[in-house]
Order: C-alpha cells, then sequence, then structure tokens
C-alpha cells in the first residue's frame, strides 16, 4: 500500500535524506521517498503493517527532526 504524507517544517534537504534512510530501514517499509521541495513522504508498506509503520515513521522523522510534525 502507498501512502503520502505531508511533512511541515522540514527545514533542509539533508535533514530529509536522513528521515528518508531512517523510513527505509523500518519493518513493513518496500521504499520510500522524502521530498525537501514537497514537504511529503511517499513511502510503500505491507498491507498487514500499515497502521504500526505509519506511527514509527512519524516517531523516527521527529526523532531524527524534533521541529518537523508529520501529518497522518
Amino acid at each position: 500500500m502507498v501512502k503520502v504524507l505531508k511533512v511541515e517544517d522540514l527545514d533542509c534537504a539533508h535533514c530529509a535524506a536522513k528521515i528518508e534512510d531512517a523510513i527505509k530501514n523500518l519493518d513493513g517499509v518496500n521504499s520510500a521517498t522524502v521530498s525537501f521541495l514537497a514537504q511529503k513522504i511517499t513511502v510503500e508498506v505491507d498491507d498487514d503493517k500499515v497502521d504500526t509503520v505509519l506511527k514509527e515513521i512519524v516517531k523516527t522523522a521527529e526523532k531524527i527532526e524534533p521541529d518537523c510534525t508529520v501529518v497522518i
């Protein structure tokens, strides 16, 4: 399942790349792209793990960049 999440207050492309790398390593994530310019995360996750993975994405992004907010 592909989900597109809005990111608010993402400060730089470097932070977006760090978040993208971390999300790609989460269990249940098949692919992920974080766009600094569009302020969006596009992620493909296993259908049976969607809720768990989305919560982990929020935690991961906010841990790496505390000023940003991921909107599910």
